[in-house]
């Protein structure tokens, strides 16, 4: 997923270069952001399945809770 993000903001470097139409640029833009957002709740679901089970079953996982919900507040602006 990362590497085709890659590709499309490389080509919204192209598109800025060639002077294209600002709209289809900013259509781009959106639809970089919005597969980044899909990244990061992937990320988020591996770490909540893993991760955060792993510290609760240890007994820290007041710890690791309260760390995620700091992470999703800065994720969610």
């Amino acid at each position: 997923r990362l590497k085709r993000i890659e590709g499309q903001v490389r080509g919204i470097q192209s598109m800025v270069d060639e002077d294209r139409y600002c709209v289809d640029i900013l259509v781009q833009i959106s639809a970089i952001q919005s597969a980044l957002k899909n990244v990061g709740f992937a990320v988020t679901e591996r770490h909540i399945k893993h991760c955060v089970t792993d510290a609760i079953q240890n007994g820290e996982g007041d710890e690791t809770i309260d760390e995620l919900m700091s992470v999703l507040k800065q994720f969610s602006k």
